[in-house]
């Protein structure tokens, strides 16, 4: 456990803070754009936290036991970059005065990747709160498997916009419920948001709310040294639960005219305002970017500490394992995120015999999966029996007792997607969710964040279309596939059968690159003509073969509509036209093929027809202008699911007319 430093002489404390503030302004100044205020306003107690608290190595950012710190309010990204660079971080004073130009390593908003020390991206309020719980969380649960091995904590920057969110709401709960005090959040509590005063738009008293979650809370002047230290020294002391330390600072705090308004929140000070700050400051006028030498031999020094704190964690680490034998392989497998090199074949292996629905199917290849896989961890929105994702042999992860792999998320989307990218972030985990595709609108957010940061996250959907039936169409999904499809660097698998449903799960357990999106039907899908695991596992293939010649029709399905494809293909051939069959479960991991694969698999020739129980807006570009698309572009209805498969078109004789044209 790091012992705090010393704190600095009174004047080197303010030439350090000042040094922050106006590197910040510098910069920004520089852009003609971004954030001054919560740079001016967080300084004083962020330097003490970096300064003295916080434990982490500038020379490998990513230290396993390192403390996290996760900047949530990420429009004040310079903060971070000036406390970066000032750290001793790979990001040099060239890189500052390159804030928020193309190909610089400060961008507007922090981007994990590409800023060394930087843990996630942020900017959308209310992700970087919840995904620090998530992060938390990870490192409990690895606390839990190797115990006396770590010790770090999560540390977070949040603002009023943070507490606003209702993401945070549900991550707060959830946090206080498993009573998570590894996690110290610092709210930059400056009564102003964008457009003007907090109290405008909110009045309710944060700290309270927090104490309800089970948060432990305590309030500071967030300008005043010896009360944020004293907050800090309670806070890694202990308290049982996550805290809150609600920080009264002064938005844009030493700015002249522009100060504790929200002039100073989101634009430039302007030349004249920046000046009177440095004059008001005994800053010098004449200077940018600049860094007094006191104030580089005090961050150098702290830098030399750090590093023999991680060099001796690292002696640590050794002398555990050695003494630990009997964990040094789960410890590696954890480390790695390691799957068997014969994984998908494996799975392929477990899929049953007999048809059902591809929730069922893919249930029993998740359990070889998690048996296999000792990293995949995950739960749902209180949905565990109908989405069937729970790890059986597991226990669930509840308050004190973090051993287990099952999460309870209770009915908290917003959260469970964040959540589960901070499990990814902190590294030693894949991460599952699991909860019924309509509700997939709630996590949209947190998916295009794991997208953004490459997260290994694995999301399953089930009750995926209108043939969910009687529950109507507030519960059948029409859009979402098509929605999840749209965001970058996300792969959505609808897989048609129990091999299908294989290669899904091994793609999405080995994929570090980009979240998966695992999407099931609820009910029983089609036994298909014979084909392997290896051919789902290229995103689209041949499924049915023309006869003769080149095809007349080629049909493209995914889940359960590929058996209608097969059903009309059968149709199309007794009537003598050549007609193919393409199973597509995975667009994006099949646009990825090489070309001469992807042409084999689709022809030139063959009127093209996609048949997916959704809306069919992105199919017209794979159908072309003389192609037809089988699908719902409206909403559903509350019905058995045949009379809806009758009423709107997805059946074998629809397909077949729609093939006709």
């Amino acid at each position: 456990m790091v012992t705090p430093a010393q704190p600095a002489p009174e004047a080197l404390h303010k030439l350090a803070v000042d040094t922050i503030k106006f590197l910040s302004i510098d910069a920004i100044e520089a852009a003609k754009s971004g954030h001054p205020g919560l740079p001016m306003g967080a300084a004083d107690f962020s330097f003490i936290l970096w300064s003295r608290y916080l434990r982490h190595d500038p020379r490998n950012p990513h230290w396993p036991d390192r403390d996290r710190f996760v900047l949530s309010a990420g429009h004040g990204s310079m903060l971070l970059y000036s406390l970066l660079h000032l750290s001793g971080y790979d990001l040099s004073l060239d890189e500052i005065k390159r804030f928020r130009q193309w190909g610089s390593k400060t961008p507007g908003h922090p981007e994990v990747h590409l800023t060394p020390g930087v843990e996630m991206t942020t900017g959308p309020l209310g992700q970087g709160f919840a995904t620090a719980i998530g992060m938390a969380l990870g490192a409990k649960m690895a606390n839990a498997r190797f115990p006396g091995l770590f010790s770090h904590r999560v540390w977070a920057l949040v603002s009023d916009g943070d507490v606003q969110e209702g993401i945070t709401h549900e991550a707060a709960s959830m946090a206080g419920h498993l009573k998570l005090d590894n996690l110290i959040f610092v709210y930059d509590d400056n009564k102003i948001t964008l457009d003007g005063p907090l109290d405008e738009a909110m009045s309710e008293d944060v700290g309270r709310r927090f104490e309800a979650y089970g948060w432990t809370v305590m309030h500071v002047d967030g300008h005043n040294a010896e009360q944020v230290s004293a907050a800090y020294d309670r806070a890694i002391a202990g308290t049982g639960a996550p805290v809150l330390i609600c920080a009264r600072t002064v938005i844009g705090h030493g700015a002249p005219t522009k100060s504790n308004s929200s002039k100073a929140h989101g634009e430039p000070l302007g030349a004249s305002e920046a000046a009177g700050a440095k004059r008001a400051a005994g800053w010098p006028e004449d200077k940018t970017f600049y860094v007094p030498d006191e104030v580089r031999a005090l961050w150098a020094e702290r830098a030399k500490t750090l590093a023999a704190e991680h060099d001796a964690w690292t002696k640590h680490e050794a002398a555990w394992l050695a003494a630990n034998a009997d964990k040094a392989d789960l410890y590696r497998a954890l480390s790695t995120r390691s799957a068997p090199a014969d994984l998908l074949d494996r799975l392929a292996a477990a899929v049953p015999a007999q048809t059902d629905a591809t929730r069922s199917l893919a249930s029993t290849v998740m359990q070889t999966l998690g048996a296999l896989m000792p990293s995949l961890v995950g739960g749902d929105a209180d949905l565990g029996g109908s989405t069937k994702t729970v790890l059986k042999d597991s226990p669930k992860v509840l308050p004190g007792r973090f051993e287990g792999r099952n999460l309870r998320f209770g009915i908290r989307e917003h959260a469970m997607g964040a959540v589960a990218n901070g499990l990814a972030l902190h590294g030693m985990f894949v991460p599952y969710t699991a909860t019924f595709l309509t509700f997939s609108d709630y996590m949209r957010g947190a998916i295009r964040l794991s997208a953004l940061c490459e997260l290994p996250v694995v999301n399953v959907f089930t009750h995926d279309s209108i043939f969910l039936g009687e529950d109507g169409p507030t519960h059948q999904s029409v859009e979402h596939v098509s929605a999840l499809r749209l965001i970058p660097n996300v792969h959505v698998w609808r897989p048609a059968d129990g091999l299908e449903c294989a290669a899904a799960w091994a793609s999405a357990a080995t994929r570090r690159d980009g979240p998966t999106q695992l999407v099931f039907t609820r009910q029983k899908v089609d036994t298909l003509p014979a084909h392997t695991a290896h051919d789902a596992a290229r995103g689209g293939y041949v499924l049915v073969r023309e006869e003769g010649g080149d095809p007349d029709v080629v049909f493209l399905a995914t889940g359960s509509e590929v058996g209608l494809a097969v059903g009309a293909a059968k149709v199309l051939a007794a009537e003598g036209r050549r007609v193919r069959v393409v199973s597509l479960p995975c667009m994006e991991v099949f646009q990825s093929q090489p070309e001469a694969y992807r042409a084999s698999v689709l022809p030139a020739k063959g009127r093209r027809v996609s048949v997916e129980a959704g809306r069919t807006d992105l199919w017209r570009a794979w159908v072309g202008s003389d192609g037809a698309c089988v699908g719902v572009d409206r909403f559903g209805a509350s019905a058995p699911a045949p009379v809806l498969a009758e009423k709107y078109g997805l059946t074998v004789e629809a397909v077949v007319a729609a093939a006709r044209g």
